[in-house]
C-alpha cells in the first residue's frame, strides 16, 4: 500500500501517519519523489483498508500496490531513483560507466589498469579481490591482498571501487573499501547475505543470476529496500539458455520491462553477457540503445595473461575505441557520457 502527500506535508502529519501504521503492525517507508512524498506500508497490508488513511490530514491518495515486489516498483515510486555515491549520480541523465579487470591479480597489475583508465577519464573501477568460481580449482582471487590494493588504488587515483561480496565473513572487511557492493549473479538468492549487505547503506550492484526471472531479480532487490537501502543498482549479466554459441544469452528484453516496472537504475554486463571480447562492444551499444543506464565492462591491459575471463575482456586500446562509440550515441537517446 502507498500513501501519497504533498511534499510541502507539515512533519506532524507524516510523523502521525507513520506511528498509525506501526500500531497496525506494519512497517513505513519514506519516500520522497520530485514532486510528490509517498510512505509506502509493508508488512500484513492485507488486513489495512484504504479508509484507515484516506481522511488523515494531508493524505491526497491511497494506492494499494498489486506487485509482489512492493518497495521496488514504479508503483510505489513514479520517479527515477537516482543514487550518489560521493560527486557522482548514477540513474540520471549521465551513463555510469564502470571498467577493470575481472579480479585482482597483483599489485603492479591492478595499479597498471587503474592508471590507465584514470587517464581515460573512467571514475569506477571494477575488480574482485574475492571470487566466487564454478571449479574449486580455478583462482579464487587474492582476497584480504586484493582489497588492500584497491584501497591503495583508491587512494592513489581516486576511483570509486566496485567489488563483489562473497560471503557474511568478508562482508564488513568488503564494506570498509568498496563505494559500491556488488552481490553477484551467484548470490541474487542468498537472501541471508543480501539483507546482512543491506544493512550497511551503502550502493548495491545487483547482478541478476544465471537462472533468475525478472521478477526473482526485483524480488531479490526487495530484500534491500526492505533495510530501507534505497541505493540499488540492478545490473543484467546473462542467463543461461540452450544457446553454446556465446558464453550467455545477453537477455536485453530485461532493460525496458525493468524500466517500466521499478524505479531503480538498471545497467548492463556484456562482458559476461557474451563472453568473447569482439562481441562486447556491439551488445553495448544496444545496451545503452535499449535504456540501460550504464555498463560494467571488463577491461585488461593484457588480457592472455588474465588469471581469469581473459577471453571477454577489452584491451585499454579497444575499450577507447568504444568509449569514443558511446559518446556518440548517448545524445541519441537522451544521455551523455562525461569523461
Amino acid at each position: 500500500m502507498l500513501i501519497v502527500l504533498g511534499l510541502e506535508t507539515p512533519r506532524l502529519d507524516v510523523d502521525n501517519i507513520i506511528n498509525k501504521i506501526e500500531k497496525l503492525g506494519c512497517t513505513p517507508h519514506e519516500i520522497p519523489g520530485v514532486s510528490k512524498l509517498a510512505i509506502g506500508i509493508t508488512g500484513p497490508t492485507d488486513t489495512l483498508n484504504e479508509e484507515d488513511f484516506n481522511l488523515m490530514p494531508s493524505v491526497q491518495e491511497v494506492v494499494r500496490i498489486t506487485k509482489k515486489y512492493k518497495l521496488v516498483s514504479r508503483q510505489m515510486k513514479f520517479d527515477d531513483t537516482l543514487i550518489n555515491v560521493g560527486e557522482n549520480v548514477i540513474g540520471g541523465k549521465e551513463l555510469f560507466i564502470c571498467a577493470g579487470p575481472c579480479s585482482v591479480e597483483s599489485r603492479d597489475q591492478i595499479f597498471e589498469i587503474a592508471g590507465i583508465l584514470k587517464e581515460l577519464g573512467i571514475k569506477y573501477l571494477r575488480a574482485g579481490a574475492y571470487k566466487p568460481r564454478s571449479s574449486p580449482y580455478a583462482f579464487q582471487g587474492l582476497k584480504e591482498k586484493g582489497l588492500e590494493y584497491l584501497d591503495e588504488v583508491k587512494k592513489v587515483f581516486g576511483l570509486k571501487i566496485v567489488t563483489e561480496v562473497l560471503n557474511s565473513v568478508s562482508l564488513p572487511a568488503v564494506a570498509e573499501v568498496a563505494d559500491i557492493l556488488q552481490i553477484g549473479a551467484r548470490n541474487m538468492q542468498n537472501y541471508s547475505l543480501i539483507v546482512e549487505a543491506g544493512q550497511y547503506q551503502k550502493p548495491i550492484l545487483l547482478k541478476r543470476g544465471m537462472s533468475a526471472t525478472v521478477e526473482d531479480l526485483l524480488l531479490s532487490a526487495e530484500y534491500i529496500l526492505a533495510q530501507n537501502n534505497y541505493n540499488v543498482i540492478l545490473c543484467e549479466r546473462g542467463i543461461r539458455t540452450f544457446e553454446t554459441s556465446t558464453r550467455n544469452t545477453l537477455d536485453l528484453n530485461a532493460v525496458p520491462v525493468i524500466k517500466k516496472n521499478s524505479h531503480l537504475p538498471i545497467i548492463v554486463d556484456p562482458s559476461h553477457g557474451v563472453g568473447i571480447w569482439d562481441k562486447v562492444p556491439a551488445m553495448a551499444m544496444a545496451s545503452i540503445a535499449a535504456g540501460a543506464d550504464g555498463l560494467i565492462l571488463e577491461v585488461h591491459h593484457k588480457p592472455s595473461e588474465a588469471l581469469s575471463d581473459g577471453y571477454q575482456s577489452l584491451t585499454p586500446e579497444q575499450f577507447k575505441l568504444l568509449l569514443n562509440k558511446l559518446k556518440e550515441l548517448a545524445p541519441v537517446v537522451g544521455r551523455e557520457i562525461k569523461l
